[in-house]
């Protein structure tokens, strides 16, 4: 066994910590990443999964940006078939993000052409490379785990909450709108029940069905059968779906599925069609200043969304592999620099194809690929066929991820851990629930950071009293304070706390000796007290303290 040494945070007192070997981590070889076919077998059934959950994602932000309806898949593309490739996490999914709707819509507001938006966003790619290059996505490692997990929760309660409209056949709403406000007027719980007022029976037996097939091929006696493992139940629920609303638009044709809520894919009759239908980036763009801005814009928005997608997929992936967030930022990067030029919406690294990816049992980065690949042959040749899903059964397929993010056995834990873990997970659900992701998780930051200052200013926290002579047998000896290796602004409030508790005719030694860095205010601070501390009758000694002047800049 090797030793640690720690210490207790209000005594100081070393203490030695037995810490068995570690045990050998998973293997991160190509292997696992993506580098031979070996897991094909678990690969290609989810990227199948969340091709079919991703395309009418695509087709719904596209709509909601204000963008051409193929942007949106062409971004999905790009996703799967490049950053797959460049990217260091195996189980991550890019794609376009709903977070940068209401970027886009502002957008093409006011560089006033969908091609000056593509340059923007070309721009916006090179930013993102300049950040890897940087290696801006250290910013990842500063995210509290409390709020890492309550952002995924919330997400899964917004996905279960913003599908019953979905489920239920009523809303014309895209299908990943995760803001609370929507683009349509409503907000995600009048939009329920607007939803309940005018559901379609048939959506609502599509979807019971495609839910019940879930369920059932999600239980133990099923998994358990080695056939069922090679299908993915979504696959299984979508075909039951659509040979269902077929049945029903022969037998029934009141109960069928509408046509408003099936995916709606371009149907394309050739590969010239396809280039006809795309745009290009208007370079001309690049002569007027707010381009740049825009650019920034979504290079910044982009990137945050991507650290938060990749450390909460890292926590969800079941072998708890790490993805290098630097070569995160420089795969996004490429990856906006081609989507601009071909046409496509910016794209991030995405949670919910992520989850969705995961939960199909995902076990490298060939999934993502795959799933791009179908987005491109899908695009190519098969619209007429998937145009016959209903919406209903994807939408059963992210009520049951939704759950999975949001078990109540997460809740518990959080709870179990103390008020400084759950009160940060639970005020994040509720931040990001009403209002959306990126303003939900700074509150839920704002709140951990709040939480770590009130811990940084309990008395003692950072100072250690060395009791090596008895107060007995030398009762004039110093109270010994010693300063730690590193002393931040983080810890002015437990170092004035402890100062000003000392008892009025004390004898002090304040012993900065062994610290390599004391923080300007530290030392204000510090100086402020030695000023003020014959008033109180006590006898300050500094050792290894430089004095400054109070408000010294």
């Amino acid at each position: 066994m090797t030793q640690v040494t720690s210490s207790l945070a209000r005594t100081g007192n070393p203490i030695a910590v037995p810490v068995p070997p570690a045990a050998p981590l998973p293997s991160a070889g190509p292997a696992r990443r993506g580098g031979s076919f070996s897991t094909i077998g678990q690969d290609a059934p989810a990227g199948l999964v969340v091709f079919l959950v991703a395309l009418p994602l695509c087709l719904g932000i596209s709509l909601a940006s204000g963008a051409p309806l193929l942007a949106g898949v062409i971004s999905g593309i790009v996703g799967g078939l490049l950053v797959s490739l460049l990217s260091g996490s195996a189980v991550s999914v890019s794609g376009p993000a709903a977070g940068l709707t209401v970027v886009m819509l502002s957008a093409i507001t006011t560089l006033g052409s969908w091609p000056a938006v593509l340059a923007a966003t070309v721009v916006a790619g090179v930013l993102q490379l300049g950040f890897g290059v940087a290696r801006a996505g250290i910013i990842a490692l500063y995210f509290p785990a409390a709020v890492i997990r309550g952002m995924l929760a919330a997400i899964g309660i917004i996905l279960i909450l913003k599908q019953l409209p979905h489920f239920l056949g009523a809303d014309s709403d895209f299908f990943e709108d995760l803001e609370f406000l929507q683009f349509n007027g409503q907000n995600t719980f009048s939009a329920i029940g607007a939803a309940a007022r005018a559901l379609s029976p048939g959506s609502v037996l599509v979807g019971a069905v495609s839910l019940s097939v879930l369920l059932l091929w999600n239980s133990g006696p099923v998994r358990r059968q080695p056939w069922a493992r090679l299908v993915p139940g979504a696959l299984v629920a979508v075909l039951t779906a659509v040979a269902l609303n077929q049945l029903l638009k022969a037998v029934a044709p009141a109960l069928q599925v509408r046509p408003e809520h099936l995916v709606k894919l371009p149907v394309l009759s050739s590969l010239g069609q396809l280039v006809g239908e795309i745009s290009f980036p208007d370079f001309g763009a690049l002569r007027q200043p707010a381009t740049y801005g825009v650019a920034l814009t979504i290079a910044i928005v982009a990137s945050l969304e991507t650290l938060l997608s990749v450390e909460a997929v890292d926590n969800l992936d079941p072998q708890k592999r790490h993805t290098p967030t630097n070569r995160e930022l420089l795969a996004q990067g490429a990856g906006n620099v081609v989507s601009g030029l071909l046409g496509g919406l910016p794209l991030t690294a995405v949670i919910v194809r992520s989850s969705a990816n995961i939960a199909a049992g995902a076990q490298t980065k060939l999934s993502a690929f795959i799933h791009g690949l179908l987005l491109l042959t899908s695009l190519l040749f098969l619209g007429a066929v998937l145009n016959l899903i209903p919406l209903a059964a994807l939408a059963a397929v992210l009520l049951l991820v939704g759950y999975k993010l949001t078990p109540p056995a997460l809740y518990r834990r959080q709870w179990r851990l103390g008020w400084a873990q759950f009160g940060p997970f639970i005020i994040t659900i509720v931040a990001v629930l009403f209002t959306d992701l990126l303003k939900g998780v700074t509150i839920g930051l704002v709140l951990g950071f709040f939480f770590i200052l009130k811990d940084n200013a309990k008395a003692g926290s950072y100072l250690r009293r060395d009791e090596l002579l008895d107060r007995a047998e030398a009762p004039d000896a110093p109270l010994h304070l010693r300063l730690p290796e590193h002393v931040s602004f983080l810890n002015k409030a437990s170092i004035v706390t402890t100062l000003d508790q000392l008892p009025a005719g004390s004898r002090v030694l304040l012993d900065g000796s062994r610290s390599d860095v004391i923080d300007h205010d530290v030392l204000e601070a510090i100086e402020a007290f030695r000023l003020a501390a014959p008033a109180r009758g006590i006898e300050l000694e500094l050792r290894g303290i430089r004095s400054v002047a109070v408000g010294e800049h």
